[in-house]
């Protein structure tokens, strides 16, 4: 059986609906709870980052060490995903940036894809611009070497992709109800800051969670296929 490894910054931003699109195509999950439980010695098979409040740009020392480790499983062509947070450790350990954004985004919002079919054979079979649901409000330059896939207005990068299999999403397709009224209730001031209620998120999280969790299964399924 492959390995997955999913590394977590806060116990409430889990792999979501990515887990059981990699658990039926044959993959065990280990998850790690990277701040207080460390990192593993070995290269799975296929790894995932998740989300999290802090940024990348803390001086926190398992900070340095996990872009390091991101940067070894690059190298050695594994399949690797980030989401929000995950994306942003992916950018800034390929020699991006990561900095503040315009402004909080929280949410369903659209993106423009800014890619075709020949381009990339996932996000190019996407529809041109679709709704996904946002938690974040730094943003991030696209890396030496990597291709954009998707902007916003305000985030001109939404998704890149570095070599053939390494994916960065600043926006989330593995969240289901459940984390979203994790993360309403963890992270209430920024529902307060933009504005808004956990009804209010739940209600427009709905329209688009079912297109998001078929997005995420076509992305599984290419990162997991021979």
């Amino acid at each position: 059986m492959k390995m997955a490894f999913c590394f977590q910054h806060v116990p409430f931003e889990g792999p979501g609906i990515f887990f059981p699109c990699l658990e039926k195509r044959g993959f065990k999950i280990q998850k790690f709870l990277v701040p207080s439980e460390g990192l593993p010695v070995n290269i799975p098979d296929l790894l995932l980052i998740m989300g999290g409040p802090m940024s990348v740009n803390d001086p926190d020392p398992w900070i340095a060490q996990e872009l390091e480790y991101i940067r070894r499983a690059i190298d050695v062509a594994i399949p690797v995903l980030g989401v929000c947070l995950g994306s942003q450790f992916i950018a800034k350990a390929l020699g991006g940036e990561v900095r503040p954004g315009p402004q909080l985004e929280i949410g369903p919002s659209p993106i423009t894809l800014t890619v075709e079919e020949d381009t990339d054979p996932v996000f190019g079979t996407f529809p041109p611009t679709l709704e996904v649901i946002q938690w974040h409000s730094e943003s991030l330059t696209l890396p030496p070497g990597a291709i954009l896939l998707a902007s916003s207005e305000h985030f001109p990068v939404q998704a890149f992709r570095y070599g053939e299999r390494a994916y960065g999403l600043l926006f989330h397709l593995e969240l289901e109800r459940v984390g979203i009224e994790d993360l309403c209730r963890k992270c209430s001031n920024d529902v307060q800051k933009a504005g808004t209620s956990t009804e209010a998120l739940l209600n427009s999280a709905a329209k688009v969670l079912p297109q998001s969790h078929e997005l995420a299964d076509r992305l599984i399924a290419h990162l997991t296929k021979k």
